[in-house]
């Protein structure tokens, strides 16, 4: 039952986030075999000025160890 969760800056249109949410659909029935009524994906706008307290520390930073596809970008 994967459940996954995107966060992005503010400005992307519906249809945007609709297409990526299908893609990641397909692919999660794809590559890891799950059925499309099993499957939740959530999009969560963060502002740009609250991303590194909301987003980054706590979430890439402080779960290094478990992402698959680290950032190209560092924040203090």
């Amino acid at each position: 039952m994967p459940h996954v969760i995107v966060k992005l800056w503010p400005g992307k249109t519906e249809e945007q986030k609709s297409r990526l949410t299908e893609a990641i659909v397909r692919d999660l029935m794809t590559v890891m075999g799950s059925t499309e009524a099993s499957i939740s994906v959530a999009i969560e706008d963060v502002e740009s000025a609250a991303w590194a307290e909301a987003v980054y520390k706590p979430q890439i930073v402080g779960n290094a160890d478990k992402l698959y596809k680290k950032p190209g970008y560092e924040m203090s």
